[in-house]
């Protein structure tokens, strides 16, 4: 007896829009849940070569909490490609001016790093406070 293996249409995968709420939450463990959505792993068809995760918006970035001294160790580190083009930033100063560039390298960082991941990275939406420009797509509301 053998059985077949399902593998999803990409077509008929349906997006679901997802609602998380920052304030408050540790950053890593927001990322890992924000990243498990994104791949799709949370829905029985999971499978790792295909794209079938769900958007993704997150509000309230700018008050994000890291645990520890990551506030004063932690550097964010971007280089032009010019000679001397290198800059350094504190997460102090980056969660103060930039929150959603915090989250989005969290979450970024624990996706795979491949093609399929500048594909999953793109149904993030980041927001610095409570308002955000997708109420439309949560008429079906699904919080987290």
């Amino acid at each position: 007896m053998t059985t077949k293996t399902y593998l999803p249409e990409i077509k008929k995968i349906q997006r679901n829009w997802h609602f998380i709420d920052a304030n408050g939450k540790v950053l890593g463990r927001l990322a890992t849940v924000v990243a498990n959505i994104l791949r799709g792993k949370n829905k029985a068809f999971y499978t790792p070569n295909i794209d079938c995760g769900d958007f993704v918006v997150i509000t309230n970035a700018a008050k994000v909490v890291l645990t520890g001294n990551k506030l004063e160790q932690k550097i964010d580190y971007t280089h032009s490609g010019y000679s001397g083009g290198d800059r350094h930033t504190k997460y102090k100063d980056l969660i103060a001016t930039r929150p959603e560039r915090a989250v989005k390298i969290a979450v970024k960082g624990m996706l795979p790093h491949n093609r399929l991941a500048d594909r999953q990275i793109v149904r993030l939406k980041i927001f610095k406070g409570a308002e955000h420009t997708h109420s439309a797509q949560f008429a079906n509301r699904v919080s987290k």
